[in-house]
């Protein structure tokens, strides 16, 4: 109880007070969160009013707090202005997500901001890898067939793609100062409705139709290829949208080091020095960067990247479960910590890729492990 006091006591209120400014006041009287057991499957849930969240969020370090910075911006797009049918989810969770990243930057920093836009540009990638039989699925209007269960296209692609795509037109139309007031007219417009893509698109282009400079606008937004951005599949966004680098840069270095120490195998340059200076949301993208070499880890470099940053021994749960992905792809050395440490963890996005990797290692330690904590996990 305390743990989890001392992880949220410091941002809650202002992330709040921050989404108020940049969208309006905030509608649902008091706003509380409920920490649940480790099965509860997400990361949070955003019941109006009260929260359901994950233990993994607890890290000991207020890293993980953004999260909470995302439950709280539902109660506006979500919340408040809901999608008139589940093929038009990205309207609750890519504005979710570009509000949640919005609150980042004022309270942390742009750099911050676009930092958590490179996370996620990872996890996008890995979601639109996983459908790459089932493209439909790759885009931000899924064309769902009747009586076809949603979570069957429950994935990053409405958070990231949709996040990507807000950060985008925030872009084409000049920026913050002229994307914000757009932001506050939507909320304003659509608050207690529930509405489709084709809804936010006709209100985009009359708000901005209506300002002074309201023909400059159009023009740009008519250089918008929305029927790829709504409709297009494919492995990653259809524009490549960059990001500040400076927090990330450092990240990128040292994962460059590493692959170049797998050549020869010699890891006698690593240390803990390494990433002393580097905030735990740094390490995760260290940890992404270099998991696009996981396939050419030997049992012996994923030892040495324990060794020299202790991973194995970290209490938050994002840069555990990075350092298993690579760990897990070099062979089943880690195998057994990895299978301990999962059957704590019934969020989907832990236990989802660890199992994956555990059956592909060891087959039969992952069935067991399964089979004996099977009641722990939700089933859907």
């Amino acid at each position: 109880m305390k743990a989890a006091y001392w992880e949220f006591e410091e941002d809650t209120a202002k992330q709040v007070a921050t989404a108020e400014d940049l969208t309006s006041a905030y509608r649902f009287g008091v706003y509380d969160f409920l920490i649940l057991p480790d099965s509860f499957p997400y990361g949070g849930m955003e019941n109006c009013c009260l929260t359901f969240a994950t233990p993994t969020l607890i890290a000991g370090d207020r890293s993980l707090v953004d999260v909470i910075a995302h439950e709280i911006s539902h109660s506006w797009f979500g919340n408040s202005i809901g999608c008139a049918s589940w093929g038009h989810f990205w309207l609750n969770e890519g504005w979710t997500t570009y509000l949640e990243r919005l609150i980042i930057g004022k309270l942390q920093g742009e750099e911050s901001r676009q930092l958590s836009y490179i996370i996620g540009r990872v996890g996008l990638k890995e979601s639109l890898k996983g459908y790459e039989n089932e493209p439909r699925f790759q885009r931000l209007l899924p064309d769902l067939k009747k009586h076809e269960d949603p979570d069957d296209a429950f994935s990053q692609v409405p958070y990231e793609k949709g996040s990507n795509f807000l950060l985008y037109l925030e872009r084409t139309v000049g920026g913050l100062d002229h994307f914000l007031p757009y932001m506050k007219d939507y909320v304003k417009t659509f608050t207690n409705t529930s509405i489709t893509t084709g809804q936010w698109r006709d209100h985009l282009f009359d708000f901005f139709g209506r300002q002074p400079a309201g023909e400059e606008y159009l023009r740009k937004l008519g250089q918008v290829d929305f029927d790829e951005w709504l409709h297009g599949d494919g492995l990653d966004l259809c524009v490549d949208v960059l990001y500040d680098q400076s927090l990330a840069k450092p990240c990128n270095e040292l994962a460059d080091r590493w692959e170049g120490a797998l050549k020869d195998s010699d890891f006698s340059q690593f240390s803990a020095k390494d990433v002393a200076d580097f905030s735990s949301t740094q390490k995760t993208v260290f940890l992404d960067k270099l998991g696009e070499a996981a396939g050419s880890f030997t049992p012996a470099a994923a030892k040495a990247l324990d060794q020299a940053y202790t991973l194995n021994d970290q209490d938050n749960a994002e840069i555990k479960l990075r350092f298993y992905k690579i760990a897990l792809k070099s062979g089943p050395e880690y195998a057994k910590s990895a299978a301990d440490w999962v059957v704590t963890k019934g969020r989907m996005k832990f236990c989802r890729p660890i199992f994956r990797l555990l059956n592909e290692q060891a087959p039969e330690l992952a069935r067991k492990t399964f089979t004996d904590h099977a009641a722990f996990y939700v089933s859907s």
